[in-house]
């Protein structure tokens, strides 16, 4: 059993070690999910501190949220190459393969990712795992939602539409698109089963990212504080 407080305080010293990186002048995406939520508070204390920066919004959330805060935003289109993207993540091995989708942004934040030239993850130590075996969160056109559901069936995945909460139907994405959670077990080759299912008609992004980890650090908070954790150096499990 995870302790919520435990956690929420993990989430926060992850976030505000993250922000801590960015150095003025920066270009930085913006994750969605909590634990960005702290690193966007304390880069809103460095903003009026003088730190000057521009923001990539994952989602209409994060741009929510950012604008609150103070973050001046742009787009992909303005900065092709961004300097250093924050973002959480699901689960997260030794190898920083990660999973990531459970708010249904993973389209913009591989984008984002793809973009950045560092990409920091932050998490608190429940997020990590030595072996991936979460559901995999995949972005599907709406009008080849069946056929994708059928075909994931026939690999062994376990499908299934992503119902709305507070909302008829299923999750419609930022993209306006559906999500189907596949759950696949115990992942034996994270790198393979993204190639595999990005290659599927159908099928916008899924929620493994597998080719970011040479420029991946993975910060990970609790009430102890903060770990930065390099890929080729000791997974605290």
């Amino acid at each position: 059993m995870v302790d919520a407080s435990a956690q929420a305080v993990g989430k926060r010293e992850a976030g505000y070690r993250a922000a801590d990186m960015v150095a003025d002048g920066m270009v930085v995406g913006l994750g969605t999910g909590s634990t960005v939520f702290f690193a966007m508070e304390r880069l809103a204390a460095r903003i009026r501190e003088g730190l000057v920066i521009t923001g990539i919004p994952t989602s209409f959330q994060t741009a929510i949220r950012a604008r609150g805060c103070g973050i001046p935003l742009a787009t992909l289109n303005d900065y092709p190459v961004i300097d250093l993207a924050i973002d959480g993540a699901d689960q997260v091995d030794p190898g920083f393969a990660l999973i990531k989708g459970r708010g249904a942004a993973q389209t913009q934040e591989k984008c984002v990712a793809f973009a950045a030239k560092s990409l920091v993850i932050v998490a608190d130590p429940s997020k990590l795992t030595r072996k991936l075996d979460a559901v995999v969160p995949i972005e599907v056109l709406s009008s080849a939602y069946v056929p994708v559901i059928r075909y994931l069936k026939t690999i062994g995945g376990v499908p299934v539409l992503r119902e709305g909460i507070k909302k008829d139907g299923p999750v419609i994405t930022d993209n306006g698109n559906m999500v189907i959670d596949c759950g696949f077990g115990t992942i034996g080759d994270p790198t393979a089963l993204d190639i595999h299912l990005s290659s599927i008609p159908g099928v916008v992004t899924c929620g493994l990212f597998t080719t970011f980890a040479d420029k991946t650090t993975v910060v990970v908070g609790d009430s102890n504080g903060c770990q930065v954790l390099s890929r080729n150096g000791q997974f605290p499990l």
